[in-house]
């Protein structure tokens, strides 16, 4: 059985705070993304996944409470909590720019692998500990902001007994991720006593990665990558969104496209047998120090990626640049 694991990076706008938006409308437009009138975000995202009897992952980012106090966590915890998904841990360190009592002496950096263990130490529990005194059940999984993560950051979860971490996404390897992982990695391993579990993905190209976010991949690239994983026996098949991702990128419409391969990822785990729906505290406790086999991803099929560049060329079209009811 492949576990589908449906995270859901959960976060306020810091663009928008830097533009003067209150937290009220951040919220708003970042985590129920309203839009038109209506809510395209984690309660659509919710609602979705129920349907289908599927499970979220809902990476919570904590950090602008050191901006406009704690008290707006609750409410979004107890909405992911009380529907029976998980609420695990997010950071976007940048808020550290606007901090009212900064816990790390002033310090700044655009992501948590940035800074030192000590700091990374202080920041994760801070983070940990706000969102568990929200309502948060223990905090069992971490990703950093912008996938930003070092080796100590895994150090540093490991010394607060976080036990996953999923900051490892190969498209951001040496770049913003700098956590010493093998890009070929696929399932889940013991990396400096913290189990790793990639972002999966399918090969675009020969030698190419594409990551298995759902603004990133065509619903035929998802299921063709679902597909793979589960005749393939991978324990896991990780995929990303984020809570804003239904929206255009200025947040004033419903992006459809972009719902409708949501859409499709659910009804194709609905019915696929083989998968079932997970999130993190349903993983077997061994799973990390299992022995290593070998896997692979989806095979490159020109089809599927010229597809996928021409459905991105018409959404870019339709619900970015044609300011027109959708």
């Amino acid at each position: 059985m492949t576990a589908l694991l449906i995270t859901v990076d959960t976060e306020l706008s810091s663009s928008l705070h830097q533009r003067g938006v209150g937290l009220a409308d951040n919220v708003d437009r970042s985590i129920w993304a309203q839009a038109q009138g209506k809510p395209y975000g984690i309660g659509w995202q919710m609602d979705l996944l129920d349907r289908h009897g599927l499970k979220g992952a809902f990476f919570l980012d904590p950090m602008p409470a050191l901006v406009h106090g704690a008290d707006f966590l609750t409410p979004i915890v107890g909405a992911i909590v009380d529907r029976g998904h998980e609420v695990q841990m997010h950071i976007h360190s940048e808020w550290l720019a606007w901090a009212n009592d900064s816990p790390v002496g002033g310090r700044q950096g655009r992501n948590i692998g940035d800074f030192s263990f000590s700091d990374q130490l202080v920041l994760l529990g801070l983070a940990k500990r706000l969102l568990e005194q929200a309502g948060a059940p223990a905090i069992t999984a971490f990703r950093a902001g912008n996938f930003g993560a070092n080796d100590d950051t895994l150090r540093a979860l490991a010394t607060l007994g976080v036990a996953w971490d999923s900051s490892v996404n190969p498209a951001y390897l040496g770049r913003e991720c700098r956590i010493s992982a093998d890009p070929a990695q696929i399932g889940a391993t013991r990396l400096l006593g913290v189990g790793a579990l990639p972002v999966s993905g399918i090969a675009d190209r020969p030698g190419g990665f594409r990551p298995a976010q759902i603004c990133a991949m065509s619903a035929a690239e998802m299921r063709a990558g679902l597909r793979h994983a589960v005749r393939e026996g991978h324990d896991a098949f990780v995929v990303v969104t984020h809570s804003f991702e239904m929206l255009s990128r200025d947040r004033q419409r419903p992006n459809r496209a972009v719902m409708a391969r949501f859409e499709a990822l659910c009804r194709e785990a609905a019915r696929l047998p083989g998968v079932q729906g997970a999130g993190f505290n349903d993983l077997p406790a061994d799973l990390a120090d299992r022995p290593a086999r070998h896997l692979s991803r989806a095979a490159p099929s020109q089809w599927r990626t010229g597809l996928r560049i021409a459905q991105q060329a018409w959404a870019t079209w339709r619900y970015e640049h044609r300011l027109v009811p959708a």
